[in-house]
């Protein structure tokens, strides 16, 4: 069973580029042009517009849940005649998963490797020894501690 919250919608509308939930219409021009949409049957971002919007999306953040197959491409944003912006709801909808520790175990290894390192790769010695083979500058030093502040870990 499903359950209501009437504030969720609000918590969302407050999330930077989400758009306004209200202004959509299920015109489905969100689907349509979705890489997500077309390769996994369960996803579909007017759907989760539609939870959102009802109060309905608790299960969204959920451990598994549909949200994690978005490909983030922006194709919904670009398409939406609203200004709704599901990618963005998505993202949000990522975040409180995230914080809830319902993020899968990939997503939770590269956010740590980028709070540690500042890149989701850290730079080897073979990264190193090819760009100076290739006459490529050396790598500055990556931001850890900038990417702690911007991931509210404290730092400098």
């Amino acid at each position: 069973m499903l359950k209501v919250d009437p504030g969720f919608k609000a918590t969302l509308s407050t999330v930077e580029s989400a758009g306004e939930l209200s202004y959509c219409y299920q015109c489905s021009s969100c689907v349509a042009e979705c890489p997500a949409a077309q390769r996994f049957p369960e996803f579909n971002p007017r759907e989760i517009v539609l939870a959102s919007l009802l109060g309905v999306a608790e299960y969204l953040t959920a451990e598994g849940s549909v949200i994690w197959q978005c490909a983030t491409c922006y194709n919904c944003y670009e398409r939406c005649p609203q200004g709704t912006h599901p990618v963005e709801v998505i993202t949000a909808l990522k975040n409180i998963a995230f914080d809830s520790g319902n993020a899968p175990e990939n997503v939770s290894s590269l956010r740590e490797a980028v709070m540690e390192h500042g890149t989701v790769i850290a730079p080897s010695d073979t990264i190193r020894k090819r760009r100076d083979e290739l006459g490529l500058p050396e790598l500055p030093d990556a931001p850890a501690e900038d990417m702690k502040k911007i991931m509210g870990r404290g730092g400098g």
